[in-house]
């Protein structure tokens, strides 16, 4: 049964952030520059960002590499929650949302960093053919 709640939970959080991914792109990835660099962070950061949402996000859905996946995720959670969201507080102001939701994001990361990967994987599937 945990394994199924572990499978879940993978999908969500990989689908939610393909999802924020493929939207940077689809967006113009040029917005997105144009924001890292008003939060003083360098712009080309900004495409190392929706590639690991992307590729990442279709990996953990797969439950390939999903505590390195979930790693980098957590890096990303952290540097959203610290430059762009903490000023906001925990449940935001003035109408806009606090950093409720890239917590939530954060814990489940760090849960796949820590988590023994289940049998319905990727991961899985390569381990037993070794």
């Amino acid at each position: 049964m945990q394994q199924i709640g572990q499978v879940f939970l993978r999908v969500i959080l990989g689908g939610l952030f393909a999802i924020h991914g493929f939207m940077k792109f689809q967006g113009g990835i040029s917005n997105i520059v144009g924001y890292f660099d008003s939060l003083s962070i360098p712009g080309f950061i900004a495409y190392f960002v929706a590639i690991v949402e992307l590729v990442g996000g279709v990996a953990m859905i797969l439950g390939l590499g999903s505590r390195i996946i979930g790693a980098l995720f957590a890096f990303i959670m952290l540097g959203a929650i610290m430059t762009a969201k903490w000023s906001l507080g925990l449940l935001g102001a003035d109408g806009i949302a606090g950093y409720e939701f890239e917590l939530a994001l954060l814990a489940m990361s760090v849960y796949f960093v820590f988590a023994t990967p289940t049998q319905l994987s990727v991961d899985a599937l390569l381990k037993s053919k070794k």
